[in-house]
């Protein structure tokens, strides 16, 4: 609940955003690490406590301009206390982590526009001997927000950086209950790096290869040679690092073959990063026959005159449009192109990825798409983006 009303209150979501460490507890909001000196003339920090005005579940204008503080009565710079605040001393337990030991009082004639106004107002005050003898102490501390335990977030911590940029509704689009990477080579863990940073429920991840020395130079990440030397599961290792942030990453630690087709039952949208071959096309025939949308990838790189020359590319297949996808996607196995040979390209596969989810996004009507093209090529060597197969 707290989360949602501040994200709800625009001067409690500013407060947030400007990095001050608020907190609901019990019906009052709490302002943590407010630096002040206390009567030694050292820099500590207390918590600021407001009585909160609410209309449903955001706030209103504050009718109580007194605050309560945890902590010392703060000190000027010669140590006598800041009087011009002073209202009671008075402890109060208001839960288990926090106790307040005072009262402050100052009202503008007007009283307070709202909270932001209010407790950052209080805050100056209080914080500005501390400031004086150390410059870089400050209230806003950016603290890391975790997500209610008790709401349906994919997330240990919250998406501080849509809410700042006020695009949380936007955000919402991409929340699906299942997509699927099947394939965690280069590309298809840059794609799991960027999908993971979005709302998705849940994220399954097919790939039964280990996490050898040459997959540490294309994949997102530094793995350590501790962790090289374990020969860990690819879809293992990238879980391990992705779950730290997202709850939903679901491990498959095998290929997808005619036998395990129905793991990607319920899948919302898919996201191909393999080869060609028998397995593809048993892949692709079944999520057309389950009407799901899907993006292939796929990187084409050779050797000439002592360059790399080559193209990107990513095929659409949607709802819309189907009919284009074997006349630009391979079924059988891999060729001889060096890529095969896995010459680490870490940038390729980084902007395959990211040209893919781009397009995912477009799709959910995250992104507007005024071409709505269904394959996209970039060649390297030309700089240039080839759309085609629009609908």
């Amino acid at each position: 609940m707290s989360q949602l009303l501040i994200s709800r209150s625009p001067d409690l979501k500013r407060l947030q955003d400007e990095g001050y460490n608020i907190e609901l507890i019990s019906g009052y909001l709490v302002l943590w690490d407010v630096p002040f000196l206390n009567v030694r003339k050292e820099v500590v920090r207390g918590a600021l406590v407001s009585r909160l005005d609410l209309a449903g579940n955001r706030t209103i204008k504050p009718t109580d301009h007194v605050v309560l503080f945890a902590g010392e009565h703060p000190r000027n710079l010669d140590g006598t206390e800041i009087v011009q605040i002073k209202h009671s001393d008075s402890v109060q337990k208001i839960n288990d982590r926090l106790t307040v030991h005072r009262s402050f009082s100052n009202k503008p004639a007007n009283g307070y526009d709202d909270y932001h106004h209010k407790m950052t107002r209080y805050v100056e005050m209080i914080s500005n001997p501390a400031k004086a003898v150390d410059t870089e102490v400050t209230a806003q501390t950016y603290p890391v927000i975790r997500t209610d335990e008790s709401n349906d977030s994919p997330f240990y911590y919250c998406d501080t950086a849509s809410s700042r940029a006020d695009i949380i509704e936007v955000t919402e689009k991409l929340k699906l209950s299942k997509v699927a990477i099947v394939g965690l080579g280069g590309t298809g863990s840059y794609i799991l790096d960027l999908v993971a940073k979005t709302p998705v429920k849940e994220i399954h991840i097919f790939d039964g290869d280990v996490f050898l020395q040459h997959n540490a130079f294309r994949a997102p990440g530094a793995p350590s040679i501790v962790e090289l030397e374990t020969a860990p599961q690819k879809v293992d290792h990238h879980a391990r690092q992705y779950s730290k942030m997202h709850k939903g990453i679901v491990s498959h630690d095998h290929f997808l073959n005619i036998r395990t087709l129905s793991k990607l039952d319920g899948m919302d949208f898919v996201f191909l990063c393999i080869d060609g071959g028998e397995s593809k096309k048993d892949i692709v025939e079944k999520l057309e026959r389950d009407n799901v949308s899907f993006i292939d990838t796929g990187v084409g790189v050779n050797l000439i005159d002592g360059a790399l020359h080559g193209t990107i590319r990513l095929t659409s297949s949607t709802t819309q449009k189907r009919d284009h996808l074997r006349s630009r996607v391979g079924f059988t196995d891999a060729g001889n192109d060096d890529y095969s040979r896995n010459i680490q390209i870490a940038d390729l596969n980084a902007l395959n990825a990211t040209l893919a989810v781009i397009k995912w996004k477009k799709l959910f009507g995250f992104y507007r798409d005024y071409g709505n093209e269904h394959n996209c090529l970039y060649d390297i060597d030309s700089n240039h983006i080839h759309n085609d197969d629009t609908v």
